[in-house]
């Protein structure tokens, strides 16, 4: 089993599902009685119970199967947002495609939403566009040395984006950057291990920290 809370945002979903409930079990008791309110609270419990057990089971998705084109051009996915812009993660796009200028690059920039409330409200336009003017610029200078590179904005779950661009661009390696643990959603969300666990593909994670970068080859799940 496998745990169903897996960050702050689903921790914030669950206490603010559990005050609500909480209040309708109030209100209903000082509306009816403390009978109809018991029979609520009861029904509820079961259906959290329920919801949890059925998360818990399902929570590790599907291996993602990449099919190799077979063609011989070496294609690299590469998944950042906010650290997209950084000199050490053009410089790892080029260390990756050294002495290969047919290799094919696809940038994806997963779209996270600013804060909790823009998470829980849906409301991603403007990360959105955020991502996609930090997507073109960086674009712009990987396309100097790699004219054919392209780039998407994605989901705004990294896993999701990644597993979209997988299903259209047969990648033969990852590379994913982000910030550092203390400042990194991404590593808060466990995407780096969700990545290594359900994509039969090579991994190699960037670190941007500041000036500074570390460059991590990710071992097989």
């Amino acid at each position: 089993m496998h745990s169903p809370v897996r960050s702050e945002t689903d921790f914030f979903k669950g206490v603010v599902v559990f005050c609500l409930a909480g209040a309708l079990v109030a209100v209903l008791a000082l509306v009816i009685d403390a009978t109809a309110a018991a029979i609520v609270a009861a029904a509820l419990i079961g259906v959290g119970i329920g919801l949890f057990l059925t998360r818990s089971r399902g929570s590790m998705p599907d291996r993602v199967q990449v099919a190799s084109r077979g063609d011989g051009v070496h294609r690299v996915l590469v998944v950042a947002n906010e650290t997209i812009e950084g000199e050490e993660l053009l410089a790892e796009i080029e260390n990756r495609t050294a002495g290969r200028p047919d290799a094919e690059i696809l940038l994806v920039c997963p779209a996270l939403a600013g804060s909790r409330l823009q998470h829980l409200a849906s409301d991603i336009d403007g990360p959105r566009a955020e991502a996609e003017e930090r997507m073109h610029r960086s674009l712009a200078e990987i396309q100097r040395v790699h004219p054919g590179a392209r780039g998407v904005v994605g989901d705004d779950d990294p896993f999701a984006a990644t597993r979209d661009a997988l299903a259209t661009f047969a990648a033969d390696e990852l590379i994913v950057s982000t910030h550092p643990p203390e400042r990194s959603r991404w590593l808060e969300r466990g995407v780096i291990e969700q990545i290594r666990r359900d994509v039969d593909l090579p991994l190699t994670h960037v670190v941007v920290e500041g000036a500074a970068a570390r460059v991590q080859e990710v071992p097989a799940a």
